[in-house]
């Protein structure tokens, strides 16, 4: 019993701090034009990139995240607001090709967001597996914990009737930036990413 409220607090939290990841990151597709008009005049050695970062990787846009590791954007900088990376935002909103790209691109598997989460901890928790795996074999550390003492694995070990509301929350409010899952799926792959974990 005890065991369940840690879970859920850590569980609770992480959702929290997800929500704050997640808003920053849309929050950054808002100011794309003032950052345009900002960055015309900024001498560019390779192509300026017509949108930042974070936007091409919500918006699935490859050729932009391409655009941006030839022009030497730092593929580690983390978010000013919620600490997450170029690696972290694609883990979150489902992104294979660009985590790929990121991972061949050297990206650091072991950066923190501002509630210690890795890539790994937020694409297990969103049931990323294909992510999960493509970490895994990058040999992403399964043992770090953020902030509250989960392990990515410890992160879907909860039950899910616990989590549900903060899945449906995330799903409404960040549906419209293009955050996906099935709540069946998710429910069903929480046992797989935990055994993916071990």
């Amino acid at each position: 019993m005890k065991v369940h409220k840690i879970i859920s607090r850590k569980t609770l939290y992480s959702l929290s701090i997800m929500i704050v990841l997640l808003t920053s990151a849309c929050n950054q597709s808002g100011n794309n034009k003032a950052k345009l008009e900002n960055d015309s005049n900024a001498p560019s050695m390779a192509a300026t990139p017509k949108i930042d970062l974070q936007t091409a990787i919500i918006s699935d846009n490859l050729e932009m995240v391409e655009q941006h590791m030839e022009a030497g954007t730092d593929i580690n900088r983390k978010d000013a607001m919620s600490g997450a990376t170029p690696l972290t935002s694609a883990a979150t909103f489902g992104k294979t090709a660009i985590v790929k790209m990121l991972i061949d691109a050297n990206a650091d598997l072991s950066v923190k967001n501002n509630d210690g989460a890795t890539a790994l901890h937020v694409a297990a928790f969103f049931c990323r597996v294909e992510i999960v795996q493509l970490l895994i074999d990058a040999n992403a550390d399964k043992t770090i914990h953020n902030n509250f003492g989960a392990t990515p694995r410890e992160s879907v070990m909860g039950p899910f009737a616990d989590v549900k509301p903060f899945y449906e929350m995330l799903q409404q409010q960040l549906g419209p930036f293009g955050l996906n899952f099935d709540l069946k799926d998710i429910e069903k792959m929480r046992p797989v990413i935990a055994m993916m974990l071990q």
